[in-house]
């Protein structure tokens, strides 16, 4: 290989790296968005509804598959336009509820754009899936740019997470050309999936409201925070000044 070709290459791979580097920099910045939101949960409503998240960034080899399987042009703005799936984030959560619930609150954030949205939940795919996917652009700031990176977002209960993997592994195994009489007993597990997502839906709605009922917080404990580790006491003055004294 000649200098020049030398050259050309390490250009190419830098190229590509700083390609790659925009993806992976967004789920960055969007797993801190849900820690976030996770942390804030926690201490104001001692509940959590995001169970736990999963990143993952395509691979090149696997980008250049769909590209030539679905025919366009190879170059990196082609790419960029063409394959919105590069950088993914799964968040799973314990109830149907909760799913809306995180939609919303990333939706309401002015950063983000959504894109488009695709819910499995309300209308779920023939073989049974459900999930609630988002097209949702974040800003990247680079060293010398900022790039608006497009990541899909899947949300779902614990539940439907269980038979997606599993159909997967299923699927992979049979290298998809899975018996009828399996394709009826998968379907047939979503099902039972649903229904078990709206039972405890329904005995959590039912145990939050008897707990609510009996919840008496005492003085002492309305007159203190915390914050992540730390307890303050919130001084006298201020709570007079805010209508709490």
């Amino acid at each position: 290989m000649s200098t020049n070709q030398m050259e050309q290459f390490k250009l190419l791979k830098n190229e590509i790296t700083r390609f790659m580097m925009a993806y992976k920099f967004a789920l960055d910045a969007f797993d801190t968005k849900l820690e976030i939101l996770k942390e804030e949960f926690q201490f104001l409503h001692d509940y959590n509804p995001i169970e736990h998240t999963k990143s993952r960034l395509k691979s090149p080899e696997s980008i250049m598959r769909k590209m030539y399987k679905k025919g366009f042009g190879i170059s990196l703005p082609s790419i960029k336009d063409n394959i919105r799936d590069i950088a993914g984030m799964r968040i799973t959560c314990s109830f149907i509820n909760d799913i809306y619930r995180i939609s919303d609150m990333l939706q309401s954030q002015s950063d983000l754009t959504l894109l488009e949205v695709k819910d499995y939940i309300r209308n779920p795919k023939p073989n049974g899936y459900r999930s609630l996917h988002l097209l949702i652009e974040i800003p990247v700031y680079m060293s010398d740019r900022q790039e608006q990176v497009c990541v899909e977002v899947q949300i779902r209960t614990i539940a439907m997470d269980f038979w997606a993997s599993l159909e997967h592994k299923i699927f992979y195994k049979y290298n998809q050309a899975v018996p009828t009489r399996l394709l009826q007993e998968l379907k047939t597990a979503a099902d039972s999936a649903t229904a078990l997502d709206l039972q405890m839906e329904r005995l959590h709605k039912e145990i939050t409201e008897i707990k609510e009922d009996q919840d008496q917080a005492s003085e002492g404990e309305l007159n203190q925070i915390r914050v992540s580790n730390q307890q303050f006491q919130l001084p006298e003055a201020l709570l007079r000044l805010m209508g709490g004294g």
